[in-house]
């Protein structure tokens, strides 16, 4: 650089700025070229930088979605609010005693939903002698369809009836509602897992409430009917029945003649999830539509929260169950399912 500097500023022969002047305009070019084919050059790298940048975020994008489901556990998929929502439905209905109108609109109601969450729905209808007459009684049976000739292997149970009272006014939205909305979210979560929920059948009761004291004629009568007529090749392999489970102070109290490993397995679920607090031993046995399940040989738990002072008063209300409480059994559910006994 210096050079050329001093050339320009030195006096010369005549002949030298031509050769002076043609040695340096191929140079000056060159370096033109080269400045405008490294600048090519370097746009061709950004822009395929660029597009590689693109490419990468939108396939990311269409990958997020799928990434998210990944990492999203199911019992983190269940919502308190959805299940508490069902359960203002069917409270919004009035008392749902067996064999009234409202029953039948609740009825609707459950089959409907499960519908939309992909469920086969049948009814198993049949008449039994109570202290009031016959009556008739439904159970709805839901299934997964689309799984082949595979025998669901686990029941999830909850009754939708509420006890018939005469001088009180009873909607039963802990007693029959809570259990009833948290299955139907249930439904809704596991029929987003064909695998998990081909192995599950869901039985939602109807006749839980005796009309005078239970008894082996009077109460029961859903699951009475159910275990009874369980066919050849439809032994399953166990279940949980969920009721009064929507407590705003919840204390879950597994009864005292729960099957044990199934007791362990749902504390486990529950410290897993760090819910054990909600979770403990009631200190006597529990009649329920468990019994009859375990009476033929389905080692069935009833996950109930028995200290619940409105049980069967007029106080049952909306009022007294939380989203939370459903959360937290609802998850403490599927971590059980998912984590021990379907896994």
């Amino acid at each position: 650089m210096e050079i050329v500097g001093r050339l320009c500023q030195t006096p010369i022969q005549e002949h030298r700025p031509i050769t002076a002047f043609h040695r340096m305009e191929p140079r000056g070019r060159e370096r033109h070229r080269r400045a405008a084919h490294q600048s090519e050059r370097a746009g061709a790298s950004e822009s395929n930088a660029l597009q590689i940048a693109a490419i990468f975020c939108f396939v990311s994008l269409l990958g997020a979605p799928a990434l998210r489901a990944a990492q999203t556990k199911i019992w983190d998929e269940f919502s308190g609010e959805k299940a508490f929502a069902h359960v203002q439905q069917l409270v919004d209905l009035g008392p749902r005693p067996s064999g009234s109108e409202a029953i039948e609109k609740s009825r609707r109601y459950i089959e409907d939903q499960l519908r939309r969450s992909g469920w086969h729905v049948t009814r198993q209808a049949f008449t039994d002698d109570t202290p009031r007459d016959k009556v008739q009684f439904v159970n709805l049976i839901a299934q997964f369809p689309g799984q082949g000739n595979a025998a669901p292997l686990f029941l999830l149970c909850s009754h939708y009836d509420t006890k018939t009272f005469d001088a009180i006014r009873f909607v039963g939205a802990n007693d029959g509602g809570s259990s009833t909305g948290l299955l139907l979210e249930l439904a809704r979560v596991i029929g987003q897992h064909p695998n998990l929920a081909a192995k599950v059948e869901l039985v939602f009761f109807d006749g839980e409430e005796a009309y005078d004291n239970f008894s082996e004629t009077d109460g029961l009568y859903g699951s009475r009917y159910f275990a009874k007529h369980l066919g050849e090749g439809r032994q399953f392999h166990g279940g949980i029945l969920f009721d009064m489970v929507g407590d705003r102070s919840l204390d879950v109290t597994l009864p005292a003649d729960s099957p044990s490993e199934m007791a362990r397995d749902i504390f486990a679920a529950a410290e897993a999830l760090k819910l054990r607090s909600y979770f403990t031993y009631l200190d006597r046995e529990m009649i329920d539509d468990h019994s009859p399940l375990n009476a033929i040989g389905v080692p069935t738990i009833d996950v109930i929260d028995f200290d619940y002072p409105w049980w069967h008063t007029a106080g049952d209300a909306i009022d007294k169950i939380s989203a939370r409480s459903l959360q937290i059994v609802g998850s403490v559910g599927l971590y059980y399912l998912s984590e021990f006994r379907l896994k």
